[in-house]
């Protein structure tokens, strides 16, 4: 109870920066609570272990159950619905550009995801250094004046408001800051680690998908062209 009795009598005489700065550090709390159990918690390197599930089936041919087993798994995994997308653009008959084309489509909105709200943490780092250099400068232009025309009975007290608001302003913004800088940094190397992750699984199954389909497509297109030839014989031949 002394202690938070002291805080809050600290933070009292910190002025009303120190307001400012605090929404700062409940803010900053919450985007690390968010951000921590979707990057840490939610998201794993494991994209290409989850590539390598689908070499099998690829390379056999099978681009229905390719995407049928893709879009099983595609809730939590990236690369499932990366290659989701591609099979579909296969089964499809989509050349080699477009399989690409798909697979970026969804490589790009999941890197959006692993970004998002990623440099929060340093401007509220930022903010919160300048706020309590702000309500330092304040707390000293208080103490200056004090000095200055305040009455001599009441210079002690003004001059240790003063100074008092500058300090606890200073101390409070480093406090938030220092986390929030810290926590952007694990942020940046986390997210970086899974667009990594995430774009060697995806580039597997691009390879598969294009190298293993290929020979598939053209059966395709050799079996349609007969049934069109021999379609139009019969037309013909009544």
């Amino acid at each position: 109870m002394e202690f938070i009795a002291e805080l809050k009598s600290l933070f009292i005489q910190g002025g009303i920066f120190m307001w400012a700065i605090l929404g700062l550090h409940v803010f900053s709390i919450a985007l690390m609570i968010e951000r921590g159990i979707e990057l840490f918690m939610k998201r794993k390197p494991n994209q290409e272990s989850v590539a390598d599930s689908f070499e099998e089936v690829i390379r056999r041919g099978e681009i229905e159950a390719v995407y049928k087993k893709a879009k099983e798994g595609e809730v939590e995994n990236p690369v499932s619905r990366a290659i989701a997308a591609g099979a579909k653009a296969a089964m499809n008959l989509g050349g080699r550009n477009e399989i690409q084309g798909k697979m970026d489509e969804v490589l790009y909105k999941e890197t959006g995801r692993f970004e998002k709200r990623a440099g929060f943490q340093a401007v509220i780092g930022n903010v919160a250094t300048l706020t309590g250099l702000l309500g330092t400068i304040t707390g000293m232009i208080k103490s200056f004046a004090a000095v200055a025309y305040a009455n001599p009975a009441e210079k002690a007290t003004l001059l240790s408001t003063g100074i008092a608001e500058a300090m606890n302003t200073t101390a409070y913004g480093l406090i938030v800051a220092i986390p929030a800088l810290l926590f952007h940094a694990a942020i940046l190397n986390r997210v970086g680690g899974l667009i990594e992750d995430m774009n060697q699984g995806a580039m597997k199954a691009f390879h598969w998908l294009c190298y293993s389909y290929s020979p598939v497509a053209q059966a395709r297109r050799a079996s349609q062209e007969i049934k069109e030839y021999q379609a139009r014989n019969q037309q013909n031949a009544q």
